[in-house]
């Protein structure tokens, strides 16, 4: 059973509230970082991403990265740009990108359930950024950055939440990208033992995004034995129908020798093939090429999409197994120079960019993944394709901190 606890969280002053939030460290680069973090102080990027305070090429894991990290994040804590509520209750929050709404429970997740399995994950993770992770909540002693998880949905819980959210939010604002933040408080005694008591009827729960930031915090909680807080982490959790997960698509260097009508021949063996495509494929099983300035719409035959194993009926696998390994020779994606993955969120036109520029030769536009297949190959303990998943809205890092 999923066993959730409120906490004193340490979060930004309202008025404040959107000069300090920020995208999350990892979807960005230092230069971008530094190019939105330009004139701003308060940004959280000068706590989340503290190169762009130091000197250009100075690397990511030097001491004085993560020295100036602390000392940036004590800055704004000392200013009382970020303040520590006085008591540990939970809180919700809401984001609003376009027409899509999702409202989470934001709260502190057991570091032992996530070794055991009850909050189960679908992603392997690089040591190199856990590394980074842990020292970065060791030397802030905090987590600054929430794991995104969710569950299947609720009645009572979805119920909940929609009467509760009718009282005026605690912060309130809309970023530059256009996504509205708002976050509620749940102090009340009834409401904190309501929220319990209906996750600890819940069996489980999914790491939808966040990987690294949880197998940090449960490295972090097995070394310091649980002292202090940090025998919990910090939690966004979302209902399963809810989430919105955008495609990752992916983009290749070379042809692997191959023509490309040649390519194209070989790949009218594996898919029914329409050379008038779309960019973007209106359903599982079916992708769109970019080729030589045109779009094809793939439709994988019947034949290789069979299986009952809901590992091998994922489209990114089917493209893996059947197309990127045999016919461009990319065996292994997480380490192959040849292929990169655009995230959804840049649309079809950034890929067709990349392709016109000479700079890849090909791309791949996906169907997204369904929020069914990610559970049910966590259920059954698989482990999805890197860049399977693409999740938005993102999680503004700052909302909340959980000090351990």
């Amino acid at each position: 059973m999923a066993t959730l606890k409120p906490f004193a969280a340490l979060r930004p002053a309202p008025e404040l509230a959107s000069q300090i939030c920020e995208l999350p460290y990892d979807v960005m680069s230092s230069d971008e970082a530094r190019e939105i973090a330009a004139g701003n102080p308060l940004s959280f990027l000068h706590v989340s991403k503290p190169e762009i305070d130091l000197p250009r090429g100075t690397p990511l894991d030097a001491p004085e990265v993560y020295a100036r990290g602390k000392e940036n994040f004590q800055k704004l804590i000392s200013q009382r740009a970020l303040r520590q509520d006085g008591q540990p209750y939970f809180y919700l929050y809401r984001q609003i990108m376009g027409r899509h709404s999702q409202t989470g429970l934001v709260a502190a997740a057991s570091c032992e359930e996530y070794l055991r399995g009850i909050i189960k994950k679908h992603e392997l993770t690089r040591p190199d950024k856990e590394d980074d992770r842990v020292r970065h909540i060791e030397t802030l002693n905090s987590q600054t950055g929430p794991v995104f998880l969710t569950y299947q949905a609720v009645a009572e819980m979805d119920d909940y939440v929609q009467d509760r959210m009718k009282k005026k939010p605690d912060v309130d604002f809309t970023a530059k990208d256009g996504v509205r933040h708002s976050s509620w408080t749940l102090s009340e005694p009834k409401e904190i033992q309501l929220i319990e008591k209906l996750f600890a009827k819940i069996p489980f729960l999914y790491i939808a995004d966040g990987h690294h930031r949880g197998a940090a915090a449960a490295r972090v909680y097995q070394s310091r034995k649980g002292a202090g807080h940090s025998a919990q982490f910090l939690t966004v959790i979302f209902p399963h129908n809810q989430m919105q997960i955008l495609p990752y698509n992916r983009v290749l260097k070379d042809l692997n020798g191959h023509t490309p009508a040649q390519l194209l021949e070989i790949l009218d063996s594996i898919f029914a093939m329409d050379p008038q495509g779309q960019p973007k494929p209106e359903a599982k099983h079916q992708l769109s090429l970019y080729l030589a300035g045109q779009w094809h719409t793939l439709a994988f035959k019947h034949k290789y999409r069979q299986s009952a194993d809901p590992m091998e009926n994922l489209d990114v696998t089917l493209l893996q197994n059947h197309v990127l390994a045999p016919i461009f020779g990319i065996d292994d994606p997480r380490t192959s120079k040849r292929i990169a993955f655009v995230g959804g969120i840049r649309g079809t036109g950034e890929l067709e960019k990349l392709v016109n520029s000479g700079e890849f030769a090909c791309a791949f536009s996906m169907f997204p993944t369904g929020i069914g297949d990610l559970m049910a190959i966590a259920d059954a303990g698989g482990i999805m394709p890197p860049k399977s998943t693409w999740f938005e809205p993102k999680l503004r890092d700052a909302m909340f901190c959980h000090l351990i």
